[in-house]
């Protein structure tokens, strides 16, 4: 079967690095709406009067996900475990917090976490692309010569 498919390598990565930072961007900025806004101690208040349970150890784990895996994703640094991160956090929004709304954000639903999951997903499967400092730091350990066999003095 033929491929119908004439995007370059170069349009997937800018396309992954487009995605990134957005995807990024957004998490960061819901991380410092809490940590500027409430901290720590107003965000666990808030998880407790939404029902999120350990709402104490939640908070501040919540909080860390956003705010520096938000960076992470930004760079492009650690990207499939920020993914899962992001993907566990947003799973959990959409389904105790707005999922009794139903499914549209304007009723307060979990259409707006559930994109941002799936977003999160398909960057977790395609990985940060060339511009990622997931590829550029791959790309310079396979550059540096084995040391493998070396003798111990040069180890």
């Amino acid at each position: 079967m033929r491929s119908t498919d004439h995007r370059s390598p170069l349009a997937t990565d800018a396309a992954l690095a487009l995605l990134r930072v957005v995807l990024g961007g957004v998490m960061m900025a819901h991380g410092l709406q809490k940590l500027l806004g409430g901290g720590i101690a107003g965000t666990a208040s808030g998880f407790r009067d939404m029902g999120i349970p350990l709402a104490d150890l939640a908070a501040p784990a919540v909080i860390a996900v956003e705010v520096l895996g938000g960076a992470a994703m930004i760079a492009g640094l650690l990207v499939p475990l920020v993914a899962i991160a992001f993907v566990a956090v947003l799973g959990v929004a959409a389904v105790l917090v707005h999922g009794p709304a139903g499914f549209f954000a304007q009723a307060g639903g979990f259409e707006y976490p559930a994109v941002l999951a799936v977003a999160s997903a398909a960057m977790g499967i395609a990985g940060s692309g060339r511009f990622g400092l997931d590829a550029i730091l791959a790309a310079r350990l396979a550059r540096r010569p084995s040391r493998v066999g070396a003798p111990a003095a040069a180890r």
